[in-house]
């Protein structure tokens, strides 16, 4: 399995109370997560000020599940990137997107809407209620729900198309819910949108949420059955006509 964990570090770098909880930027914090539930898998990171965002024709070909964080420099990811990266979910690549990565410009052009929803940051209980126990995605946990203690509250709606599967929905102090561990398809490739994961809060160091992101990633994995759609002009029927 290749994993590549994208992100954009520049709150890291940037933010002392950022800095304060991922000294080593998220993408390593997902990383660390990642490698000590999947010791067998090849782990990377990437950058967005890395040459063409560390997300190279190359690099993508070789890449199986991509991780994707990002936040305050949506705009600053070149669209030719996004095209190339759209392209390999299209052919089977795996996608997860993190928290605010609900923004970025990837995300939108698979999803096709806004993918905007309401939010409040206030360190606030999030409560994140297991919907389907049986998806691979949530393997192991063995909860009814578990619990962030700080959290930045993302509320409904969110506007993103029905999802394919709906894993977790999160429950916030002030009464909002939202559904925050979705999956889609778009082509060959799968999706998972899950949003817990606050640049100032420590929720990437937390078990649980280590436990889902492993499995997203085995989920994630390409199919390796062959599969090349194509147009074609069908001259001749395969059963008479008139």
């Amino acid at each position: 399995m290749r994993i590549l964990i994208w992100n954009e570090f520049h709150h890291e770098r940037h933010q002392p109370e950022v800095a304060r909880v991922y000294p080593d930027g998220i993408h390593t914090a997902v990383a660390r997560q990642l490698q000590s539930r999947l010791p067998s898998a090849d782990i990377a990171t990437a950058t967005l000020d890395q040459p063409e965002h560390g997300l190279s024709v190359d690099r993508l070909e070789q890449t199986d599940v991509l991780f994707w964080w990002g936040h305050m420099a949506h705009d600053q990811v070149a669209d030719a990137v996004v095209e190339r990266v759209h392209k390999r979910v299209l052919d089977g690549m795996g996608l997860i997107v993190l928290h605010s990565g609900h923004a970025s410009k990837i995300f939108i052009r698979l999803m096709g809407t806004g993918c905007m929803l309401r939010w409040r940051e206030a360190a606030e209980k999030e409560r994140v209620w297991v919907v389907d126990p049986t998806h691979p995605i949530l393997a192991g946990l063995g909860v009814e729900y578990f619990e962030i203690p700080n959290s930045e509250m993302y509320g409904e709606l969110f506007d993103v198309p029905p999802p394919e599967e709906l894993l977790t929905i999160s429950w916030f102090p002030g009464g909002e819910v939202f559904r925050s561990g979705c999956t889609f398809r778009r082509g060959r490739g799968k999706i998972f949108y899950f949003s817990p994961g606050h640049e100032t809060y420590p929720i990437y160091h937390q078990p649980e949420i280590g436990q889902i992101l492993a499995n997203a990633a085995r989920w994630a994995v390409p199919s390796d059955i062959p599969y090349h759609p194509e147009a074609r002009h069908i001259e001749t029927p395969l059963e008479p006509l008139g």
